[in-house]
């Protein structure tokens, strides 16, 4: 299985090798699902959230002597039956997380990146090696390969600075090393345009947690 070279200005310059134990699996999708599912969960915070009686700012001092007056004995006006105190059994922020066996993770990445390569949506360049920070920069190498338009994934082998301050004002570009994306990364954007180091940190990746 082959795909598109691009050198380091964005030309296009002759074709390169995927693997086939990575580019060319069974795609599982209900592995896939799985594992997506999982991520989404685990990108999951809970948001409801009350504050207990110990919470409450206030009712430091106790409201009234505790005999003598004929009322109701009190210690804090904090209390959950006072207006203004703490919420008994209130809701409190949810733990959505959701564990994922490194097998099936590695799994639904393969076949996630199968189907890239199926579809003919994974380019490689030579480097990705910019002289200054400037965004401009490097929208006109993605326009030179003609994916400035799309959804896509940029996979280096390491982060550099100044790729990293020229890719984060691009709103349709997510820039990650080979040995953090997962199937969810790639499966959201529609090209995957990795270098060509990265490529190959990508493929010692798999063939070592396989």
């Amino acid at each position: 299985m082959q795909t598109k070279l691009y050198d380091k200005n964005g030309k296009e310059s002759g074709t390169v090798e995927l693997g086939k134990k990575i580019f060319d699996q069974k795609i599982n999708k209900s592995l896939i699902w799985e594992t997506v599912n999982a991520l989404m969960d685990n990108r999951r915070k809970g948001q409801a959230s009350t504050k207990t009686k110990a919470e409450v700012r206030g009712g430091g001092k106790k409201p009234w002597r505790q005999k003598g007056i004929g009322w109701a004995r009190h210690g804090s006006t904090r209390s959950p039956i006072w207006r203004g105190g703490g919420v008994t059994f209130g809701p409190r922020p949810r733990d959505y997380s959701t564990a994922i066996p490194k097998k099936k993770k590695m799994g639904a990445l393969l076949a996630s990146l199968s189907a890239k390569a199926q579809e003919s949506k994974i380019l490689v360049i030579e480097e990705l090696n910019l002289d200054s920070p400037k965004t401009k920069n490097f929208v006109q190498i993605l326009k030179d390969i003609k994916i400035d338009k799309a959804r896509t994934l940029v996979t280096v082998d390491a982060m550099q600075k100044n790729m990293l301050m020229a890719s984060r004002n691009v709103p349709n570009v997510i820039l990650k090393r080979a040995n953090d994306i997962n199937c969810l990364d790639v499966l959201t954007a529609e090209y995957l345009l990795i270098t060509r180091k990265g490529l190959e940190k990508l493929e010692q990746r798999c063939a070592v947690k396989k």
